[in-house]
């Protein structure tokens, strides 16, 4: 998994007061902490952390507070209600130890047999969970949905990567192909004209 570094400044704990100025200056107050260190607090510019708040990718976050590294990954995040700004962060340190739980983005790759016939391509996932060491981690997690036909799914439990646990419930739907109102008409049509060719040769046998 590709790793980004964001500069970091070391900070006290503050009140609600100390608080408001720091985001004035367009920092945003963070906290590291997990896999057994004492919590880190810290502040990165508001900007910056777009890159981790304004993407659908995922990263492992190399934080340089002070020209120490740690590594971690983006845990969770306060917005402002109306303007929609980050608050607050908190990240959660990671090591090449120990698995690593994180939200990975799904790319699908084909094109549907399903769609080929006319019916819709539902994407119901959009990033999946799993587990993983450090240097296993994909950027993504690749579904190709070539063979996936009308009516068909592809759920969680289908994936398999080598070194990837797929955290999600084995029956979290991914994808699918739904039936669209046109081939559903469609095949009610044959049905029909196939009934009704059996229901004219039925009554001319009759007559006979």
């Amino acid at each position: 998994m590709e790793h980004i570094t964001l500069k970091a400044t070391k900070r006290e704990i503050g009140n609600k007061q100390s608080l408001k100025q720091l985001r004035k200056k367009g920092e945003v107050p963070c906290v590291l902490y997990g896999n057994k260190i004492d919590n880190i607090i810290f502040s990165i510019p508001a900007k910056n952390l777009k890159a981790v708040t304004h993407t659908p990718n995922s990263y492992i976050i190399d934080i340089d507070i002070d020209g120490k590294i740690q590594s971690c990954i983006f845990h969770d995040a306060q917005f402002h209600p109306v303007t929609d700004e980050v608050l607050h962060m908190d990240f959660l340190a990671v090591t090449n130890e120990k698995p690593i739980v994180i939200d990975v983005p799904v790319v699908v790759e084909g094109s549907a047999e399903g769609v080929k016939q006319g019916g819709k391509l539902m994407v119901s996932m959009r990033k999946l969970k799993i587990s993983a060491m450090m240097d296993k981690l994909p950027d993504h997690i690749t579904v190709d949905i070539t063979n996936l036909g009308i009516g068909k799914v592809i759920t969680a439990g289908d994936i398999n990567m080598e070194g990837v646990q797929i955290v999600a419930p084995k029956n979290t739907v991914i994808c699918s192909v739904n039936v669209t109102r046109a081939v559903a008409l469609a095949e009610d049509t044959s049905e029909a004209a196939a009934t009704a060719g059996g229901d004219k040769t039925s009554t001319e046998e009759a007559a006979k």
